[in-house]
């Protein structure tokens, strides 16, 4: 029997414990797509307890303590931090098997070399050792950071948005890149409440009249032409139902005003708009040399109930199961065709899309700019970044694409403690490399596989984001 989360961790062969503990284990982290506050990093904000820095605004946690049968009070009510944490740690000792506990001791460990399983019975003790290491000058927020070797991160950001604390930190020189992501989805959403608020909104933020589709993206580019200037390498999409369907200007421009009456739109009309929209915008993109992510499959608000009682975002999203190959090919190649494909990273939220995104992105690789995996299947992503999502993702890769393209992981989390997920992935990758090796489908040369990990871990994603790190 192996002991509980020790070196080994996860990593079966000697190939792999030597890829890890020589190549991925101390190699810097490039977090590119998460949904961290830039204000709390400038201020460099010291969290008061534990509660406040693992349990608030975490949806992972909240899924798994509801299906524990804990009380909302103790999930997002206004219990006492304490109640709040042992109903947590409770809940811990039921997750076996999920990723959740293994990301929970991985950060117990990582930063605040807590080695004893969390639980019921041992979480006062827990809990007044990490309140009493938070308060240290090391446990800042900035310092958490350092203390995981991250060198770069893309929070994600509305084109509305004023970027203060962006600018801030690249006007203070941070040590660490903390980068915009350009998330448009308000103005593509043409569905969603409040549609015509927004407009107004992006009209005011751009200083631009938005009367028509084409001034529709004007306004957006020249916003993201601020987002540039203060450090946006990448583009983010959330693609949840139809959305491409070809269509004339003309066309998408009259369900635009539709859409701003308050006009019922049909889902013929939405791929029309959406489509259009995304790939006019994809093209912008690849003027501007920045990369468009389109993150797909999720089905969210199911519980219209706690919907209306705590918002979005509250752990109450799922996996969709609609199927989509056409479309993304239709879009992908309204850009191509035009030569302006930007680099894009497809994400699924659903398994059975790994190998279908795999082979599209090879539809799209070709360019003469020498890019290497313009195209990329995304990493294991939401309800995939568990081990089975991993290691789908990793197979798709190498059985359909170039895994030694891939530009890696991300978070993905609203949590300062979340980076040990890049180890969880890298011990993985890891072990998916060292099976390889081991098993004599590939040679045992250190020099290429070396390489092939720092690239997957570092350099294929500060190459791809154009980050000069």
């Amino acid at each position: 029997m192996k002991n509980f989360m020790d070196d080994d961790f996860l990593l079966e062969t000697e190939t792999a414990k030597r890829l890890f503990k020589d190549v991925a284990q101390d190699a810097a982290i490039i977090d590119y797509h998460n949904h961290l506050s830039p204000k709390d990093i400038f201020h460099d904000r010291h969290f008061d307890n534990i509660t406040d820095l693992w349990l608030s605004g975490d949806h992972y946690k909240w899924r798994a303590m509801r299906a524990h049968g804990v009380s909302e009070k103790l999930i997002t009510g206004d219990a006492d931090p304490y109640e709040k944490f042992e109903a947590w740690a409770d809940t811990v000792e039921a997750c076996i098997g999920n990723p959740l506990y293994h990301w929970t001791h991985l950060e117990l460990q990582r930063y605040f070399g807590i080695t004893t399983p969390l639980s019921k019975k041992s979480a006062r003790e827990i809990y007044d050792k990490c309140n009493e290491l938070l308060k240290k000058d090391e446990y800042s927020v900035r310092n958490l950071l350092r203390r995981l070797n991250v060198k770069a991160l893309c929070t994600t950001d509305d084109p509305v948005d004023s970027l203060k604390y962006h600018r801030k930190l690249r006007e203070e020189g941070f040590d660490i890149k903390v980068c915009p992501s350009f998330r448009p989805e308000k103005a593509i959403n043409i569905e969603k409440e409040g549609f015509a608020d927004y407009i107004k909104l992006l009209e005011n933020a751009s200083a631009t009249p938005i009367s028509n589709v084409k001034e529709l993206l004007e306004a957006l580019s020249y916003r993201l032409d601020f987002f540039k200037k203060s450090g946006c390498r990448v583009t983010d999409h959330s693609l949840e139902n139809s959305f491409y369907i070809p269509a004339s200007y003309s066309e998408v421009d009259e369900i635009f005003h539709k859409g701003l009456s308050g006009k019922k739109l049909t889902e013929k009309e939405l791929g029309k708009y959406h489509g259009y929209l995304l790939s006019e915008l994809g093209k912008i993109y690849a003027e501007k040399g920045l990369a468009m992510q389109l993150h797909i499959g999720a089905i969210r608000s199911n519980s219209k109930r706690f919907y209306e009682m705590l918002g979005p975002d509250t752990g109450f999203d799922s996996v969709n199961d609609f199927n989509y190959a056409p479309q993304l090919s239709g879009l992908l190649d309204s850009m191509d065709r035009d030569g302006l494909l930007p680099r894009t990273i497809l994400y699924c939220l659903n398994s059975k899309d790994m190998d279908m995104l795999a082979a599209m992105a090879g539809n799209f690789q070709s360019n003469e700019e020498g890019i290497r995996g313009k195209v990329q299947l995304g990493a294991a992503w939401w309800f995939l970044d568990n081990r089975m999502g991993m290691e789908k993702q990793l197979e798709s890769l190498c059985s359909v694409g170039l895994v030694s393209t891939f530009v890696g992981m991300l978070t993905d989390s609203r949590s300062f403690l979340s980076f040990p997920r890049h180890e969880y992935f890298r011990r993985i990758l890891c072990n998916k490399i060292g099976n390889i090796v081991e098993n004599g489908e590939y040679p045992d040369n250190k020099e290429y596989l070396d390489k092939l990990i720092e690239d997957i871990c570092f350099n294929n994603a500060n190459e791809y984001f154009n980050l000069k790190l």
